[in-house]
């Protein structure tokens, strides 16, 4: 049936043809010249049948994580259309080997209960003997197993064995080597990526807030990540138009977005939001319908669990009249400066992208009179922790905007930022951070 490898007989095995030990030696130095995994793998199986004299050799990789053993490199596999395999890591001779990190030889594997006919079946190919061997690091570590299938000699000889173990230590330590490269690249791949979607993500906000009398805007997004979940935007009008930032509007639309989570993912549902609502202002609707509309298309959009809280704000620069629309998005706090107390505004709708036809609240209607500032803060401000574990929550942010009243926008929002570093002790934002502040300067 089958038969281990006993290392003692190593020591009655006949010596090596010299043009054997050659081969192998330009095998072992193409293995550490070659750091690309696919590469080495082709390298190992090609080297193990034609030093054998075999007709076909496949390398499974250990997986670990799965305990699977799994190839997608093997001699015949792609012809016949069997792509990867994977078979659980105590299943098969191949499954054997694993598990007792011994060699294992089959001269007749349909005789050996432990011999997966299946994989023959998938690829229309006969199996007759085979070498299984363990490839193990330097480390004793498993990285997976060797086979070398159909002897062209009869069955497999010990002095085979000999080669395949000696090519068996190469090949675990380049295969390591080559799957530490292929997730050094990976990463390099991702971290690439990631920054090219922060960067296309930063370029969509404001690069610049356009002019107004009597009006400031000040406005910013801190991700946790190299991409963040939050959006905001700052879009002027003139007459119902939007038009460039350097022209003077008459209106001005305000826009907060937060999506669960933060990262790619994240990012992309609140820059959903964002560019909705410009294309929704394009067609010259309301905040409220463009409010409607974007849930109605994230409910069909994201998966269970995901959804956007969102807050939008028109505002009439003329008449300081702010039209409110807050889709679980808060607290919108409003300070009125002739009274000296602040005003939560409603946020009664749900999140965007959780129900169809659930945003029935109406637009919570204000005026900011001179004086007057609001202020919207996403909850990666109120949520910080502090070195005691407690929540930085609203009351800081109402004492330094009471405090600095008769401040830029841009300064208040630099204290509120900077009050929060104190707070946090300059630990990194866990939750993405976006703010707007708007004022509405005296006469």
């Amino acid at each position: 049936m089958s038969t281990p490898i006993n290392p003692i007989e190593q020591q009655e095995l006949k010596n090596v043809p010299l043009q054997v030990i050659t081969k192998l030696l330009m095998v072992s130095r193409r293995l550490s010249e070659s750091s690309e995994l696919s590469a080495v793998l082709s390298t190992v199986i090609d080297a193990l049948r034609d030093l054998l004299n075999a007709e076909r050799a496949t390398v499974f990789e250990f997986d670990a994580d799965a305990n699977q053993l799994f190839t997608q490199v093997a001699h015949g596999i792609s012809k016949f259309g069997a792509g990867v395999i994977r078979i659980p890591a105590n299943r098969g001779i191949a499954g054997a080997v694993a598990q007792s990190k011994e060699p294992i030889h089959s001269p007749d594997v349909y005789a050996d209960p432990r011999f997966i006919q299946d994989i023959d079946k998938a690829t229309g190919f006969r199996t007759r003997n085979m070498l299984a061997i363990p490839l193990i690091d330097h480390e004793g570590n498993l990285i997976g197993v060797a086979q070398v299938l159909n002897s062209l000699h009869g069955p497999f000889t010990i002095q085979d064995q000999e080669i395949a173990l000696g090519l068996s230590a190469q090949a675990a330590v380049a295969i390591r080597r080559g799957r530490l490269m292929e997730d050094r690249v990976a990463r390099e791949r991702m971290e690439r990526d990631l920054q090219a979607a922060r960067i296309i993500q930063q370029s969509s906000f404001p690069r610049a807030l356009p002019p107004m009398r009597h009006w400031q805007v000040a406005a910013a997004s801190i991700p946790a990540e190299q991409c963040g979940g939050d959006a905001f935007d700052v879009i002027p009008l003139l007459q119902g138009l939007i038009v460039e930032p350097n022209v003077s509007p008459d209106e001005i639309v305000l826009l907060v977005a937060d999506a669960t989570g933060h990262g790619i993912g994240s990012a992309l549902s609140a820059m959903q939001v964002r560019g909705m609502l410009r294309i929704g202002l394009r067609l010259k609707q309301g905040v409220r319908r463009i409010a409607e509309e974007a849930n109605r298309q994230l409910c069909q959009d994201l998966p269970m669990g995901r959804f956007v809280t969102a807050w939008y704000a028109r505002i009439s620069l003329h008449s300081g009249i702010v039209e409110n629309y807050a889709a679980g998005q808060g607290p919108i706090i409003h300070y009125r400066r002739r009274e000296n107390d602040f005003i939560t505004l409603p946020t009664d709708n749900a999140p965007l992208g959780v129900m169809i036809d659930d945003l029935n609240a109406e637009s919570t209607m204000i005026t900011m009179h001179a004086g007057d500032i609001l202020i919207a803060l996403t909850d990666g401000y109120y949520e910080s922790e502090g070195k005691d574990g407690h929540q930085y929550q609203e009351l800081p942010v109402l004492d330094l905007v009471r405090k600095h009243r008769d401040q830029s926008a841009d300064f208040i929002l630099r204290a509120i930022n900077e009050s929060l570093m104190d707070w946090t002790s300059g630990v990194p934002a866990a939750d993405d951070r976006t703010a707007i502040i708007l004022k509405h300067l005296p006469a």
